[in-house]
């Protein structure tokens, strides 16, 4: 800082430009004071002060004069002095960061009360009891803030008062008994910190400045930051404005609203309203407020012009509006404005009236939504919040609602569905195993891992809801049950409800509502002014985003609902989901084959299933690009688990010799790390006839369709390549086998080959890469386990949660893409790409693929398409409209 930096403003003196400076508060502040709002004078401390006194322990030495200065200023518009003895000017003093922070820092209120002013007050107001209630306000306020006193000792002594008179409220009790009040917080304060609570005004201004500073890094603060993703290095500013009264009796009161409805986006006014109460008993709910019509009743020319300044409010913001106002002895004061917090559904409906409206523009409206609102309003809910104490909490990996009855394994799951019965998929982690039963189910819950974990990213691209490390529940598949902390034991069978958007699991059936949302967004037709608000977004969005949105889908129905979501094409293809179930007996006789002859009959067995499951998919996307991704996975993962073999096989009387062979197996495919070991091009390569099997699989099912007079475009993707050599070999390997087919069925084939960039080697050499490869698909969900030595799973269930609150990650690099290191990787190898092939088509295949943050980077980094599950598609079609506009605009607010 210079001798220069201003670090006091009074609101005269800035605008709503000045956020970032005077915090969004402050700024509301000043813009209303252009406005010729009736706004309490005062002046603004900006957040460089607070960085200043964050970073050094002390508050800038000019400070104290520019405040000096503005206080001077105050008591001149005034006509009173601060803690005057006769008619005493009172001040609050608020903090007021650049992103709301509702709740989350320090407020002290009737700064400048002391024994001698609180007589001045009584005297000035002709109100003894609002006195000494504000007086006794001051002291707890400052003693648990500025001093910190435990609050339970004021409420405690306030409570003994209100039983020994046999009241209900604060507001029964008369003047003599909160002139004793008083005198006790007096004594708390004393006996607890050993002082006195200061009477001189100047010391409790300035010590309440410091307190609101000091509360930027409070607890509260700092975890209500990083679920909101705001910056650390921000600071608050703090704002000092002059008392005004809505305790003065009848024809005062205090009162929240908002231009329109927070919670739907109803036009219209929203809000409470308190008789004889200061702001903060709104929103502690010491007493219950009215509705804000009441205000017409009680005064119709405060209730007229607070409509009035409402008006103005939103046409100047252009916004949904959330203000404070004081009504003192029929007098209007507005308190503060802001934009508005608000609902998902009221985040589109709002955009969409303004847009209708002409208040903002298209563009404007498509940038005051985003894809995680879009996310929320697809998913079921319930329709009411449990008023239980849930089993168990952990992560929310999917959202949703759901309901079913327990199931610990996929078996069981698959038969109960069968009957229709809806279930609640229960593992300690899941695998690919599980999968038949994650489909089968409504659910799916487990005691071990993260957003990321396989449960995580495979229930998110079925929409199945699911939360995963509830690590109080005790999973125990073998009795058929799990047991919670608290001791509760539930069985196959119980019934349980899933919220996968709050990530809790909550006994018996809670009632569950569609979504309206989901049902438009698949058949594209409104039902409603929400729905009509989210499909002209996404409409707006289409026609303005650059990068396609594809879909990772498996099967051909997760194809057709991509389709019917807006998919462009089929960004990942994962074969190897296709040799699960049934078809493991033919992957098993595959591995276990003694000779060539023995492999060939066993790959000549899986072609026609696999050939059928590409025609299904090339014709749900027909006309669209299909990306198939080779196999990937080591082959060891469709072998039953050693333990359980090994089990089986001991107490088995007669252990049967396929069991054995399958052991033998497994132990000699065992790796120490099998996600570094022989897998994806690895795999191809080192096992005749595998890739071969599969390229043919796929140029038969593209002549089929051809035949079949569709239009397949089919590309074929080779998976965890690390050398230019690898892929030179494997793409050899597959044009053998188109060239094959098409000199056998007389049919021209197209089939692009491509690979994934998933190894920080393939990143770093991808110009070598990019002379075999005709298009780049970025696995981001290795390209990060790789770059940064992580296990996923492993590293989500120990010390995420720790490097999460120590701000080692703001955001997990799994969940949004390390923009520094992995995304680095990123952008070069798209630059050496193109600079060899300047063709070179470039996407993102990995869970980030869905990510509303991601997206706007992959943006920026001039990929051409993201992929990722159907579900989440709308999310990001809307996120590549936003990445356009804010990127043109910088309308991000980079938190």
């Amino acid at each position: 800082m210079t001798a220069l930096t201003k670090y006091v403003y009074e609101f005269a003196e800035g605008s709503r430009e000045m956020a970032a400076l005077l915090g969004g508060k402050g700024a509301g502040l000043a813009e209303m004071t252009r406005l010729g709002l009736p706004v309490p004078p005062g002046f603004t401390v900006t957040t460089e002060a607070c960085k200043v006194y964050l970073e050094s322990g002390e508050e800038p030495p000019e400070l104290t004069v520019e405040a000096a200065r503005a206080l001077a200023g105050l008591e001149r518009a005034m006509g009173r002095t601060l803690g005057a003895p006769d008619d005493p000017l009172l001040v609050s003093v608020r903090s007021g960061a650049r992103f709301s922070m509702p709740g989350m820092m320090e407020t002290i209120l009737d700064i400048g009360l002391n024994d001698r002013s609180v007589t001045g007050l009584a005297k000035a107001s002709g109100q003894e009891r609002f006195a000494w209630d504000s007086y006794r306000r001051l002291i707890q306020m400052f003693g648990h803030t500025v001093m910190g006193v435990d609050g339970d000792l004021f409420e405690q002594a306030i409570a003994e008062h209100k039983a020994r008179r046999q009241v209900a409220g604060d507001h029964d009790l008369d003047t003599a008994e909160l002139a004793l009040i008083t005198e006790e917080f007096k004594a708390i304060i004393r006996k607890e910190t050993g002082e006195d609570f200061p009477q001189d005004p100047a010391e409790q201004l300035a010590r309440a400045i410091r307190a609101v500073f000091d509360s930027w890094n409070g607890e509260r603060a700092r975890v209500y930051r990083r679920r909101e993703h705001i910056s650390e290095d921000l600071g608050t500013a703090v704002n000092v404005q002059a008392m005004v009264f809505g305790n003065l009796g009848p024809d005062s009161g205090t009162g929240v609203t908002f231009t329109r409805d927070p919670a739907t986006g109803e036009r219209g006014m929203y809000g409470d309203y308190l008789p004889d109460a200061q702001g903060e008993d709104v929103v502690a709910g010491v007493r219950d407020a009215l509705p804000l019509v009441e205000l017409k009743r009680l005064n119709p020319r405060a209730y007229v012009q607070l409509s009035d300044h409402l008006r103005t409010l939103e046409r100047h913001y252009r916004d949904l509006c959330d203000i404070e106002f004081t009504v003192e002895r029929d007098k209007l004061w507005i308190l503060q404005t802001r934009v508005g917090k608000r609902t998902a559904e009221a985040a589109f409906r709002i955009a969409h009236d303004l847009r209708e409206e002409g208040t903002i523009t298209a563009h404007e409206s498509l940038v005051r939504v985003d894809g995680a609102e879009l996310t929320r309003l697809m998913f079921p809910r319930f329709d009411t919040t449990p008023a239980d104490v849930p089993l168990a909490r952990g992560v929310p990996a999917s959202p949703g609602a759901a309901v079913g009855v327990v199931v610990f394994d996929s078996a069981e799951a698959v038969r109960r569905a069968a009957t229709g019965e809806d279930t609640v998929l229960v593992r300690r982690e899941t695998t690919p195993d599980d999968l038949p039963g994650m489909i089968a189910a409504q659910a799916v819950l487990t005691s071990r891992g993260g957003k990321t974990s396989h449960a995580a990213v495979v229930a998110r691209g079925m929409g199945k809801v699911c939360v995963c490390g509830a690590e109080a529940l005790n999973v125990d598949p073998a009795a058929r049950r799990f047991t919670t902390a608290s001791g509760a034991v539930v069985y196959e069978g119980d019934t349980v409800s899933v919220d996968g958007t709050a990530g809790t699991v909550h006994l018996g059936a809670l009632p569950l509502t569609a979504s309206d949302v989901g049902r438009a967004l698949e058949t594209g037709t409104a039902s409603g002014p929400l729905t009509e608000a989210v499909l002209g977004a996404l409409a707006h969005a289409d026609s303005v985003r650059r990068l396609e949105v594809r879909a990772n889908a498996d099967t051909p129905e997760d194809a057709v609902r991509a389709r019917s979501l807006g998919a462009q094409g089929i960004g990942l293809c994962r074969t190897e989901h296709m040799f699960l179930g049934e078809r493991r007996a033919l992957v098993e006789a595959m591995i276990l084959a003694r000779d060539d002859s023995a492999r060939r009959e066993a790959l000549g067995a899986l072609l026609p299933l696999q050939r059928e499951d590409f025609t299904g998919i090339l014709t749900a996307m027909d006309g669209l690009p299909v990306t198939i991704r080779l196999i990937d996975p080591p082959l060891h993962e469709f072998l039953p688990d050693r333990t359980e073999l090994a089990v089986r096989l001991a107490r088995a009387e007669r252990p049967d010799p396929h069991d054995r062979e399958l052991l033998a197996a497994v132990e000699r495919m065992h790796e120490q790390n099998p996600m570094l070991g022989l897998r994806g091009v690895r795999l191809g390569l080192a096992v005749p006839g595998l890739m071969a099997m599969q390229v043919r699989a796929v140029a038969e099912a593209v002549v089929e369709r051809l035949r079949a007079g569709g239009r397949p475009r089919a590309e074929i993707m080779i998976p965890l390549v690390g050398t230019v050599e690898e892929l030179r070999l494997a793409r050899t390997e597959a044009e053998r086998v188109l060239a094959e087919v098409q000199e056998e069925t007389g049919t021209a084939l197209d089939c692009p080959i491509g690979t994934m960039i998933e190894l920080p080697r393939a990143a770093l050499t991808a110009g070598r890469i990019a002379e075999c490869a005709d298009f780049f698909s970025f696995g981001t969900n290795d390209l990060t386990q790789t770059t940064w030595g992580l296990s996923r799973d492993d590293a989500e269930a120990s010390f995420f949660p720790l490097y999460l609150e120590k701000g080692v990650f703001s955001v997990s690099p799994f969940e949004t893409i390390d923009q520094e290191g992995v995304g680095r990787l990123v952008e070069l190898a798209v630059e050496a790409g193109r600079s060899v092939n300047s063709r070179l088509e470039t996407g993102v295949c990995g869970e980030h693929g869905g990510d509303p943050e991601s997206i706007h980077f992959f943006h920026r980094a001039g990929l051409d398409y993201v992929s990722c599950s159907p579900f989440r598609i709308p999310a990001a079609r809307l996120e590549a409209g936003r990445a356009v506009l804010m990127d043109t605009t910088g309308g991000s607010d980079s938190r």
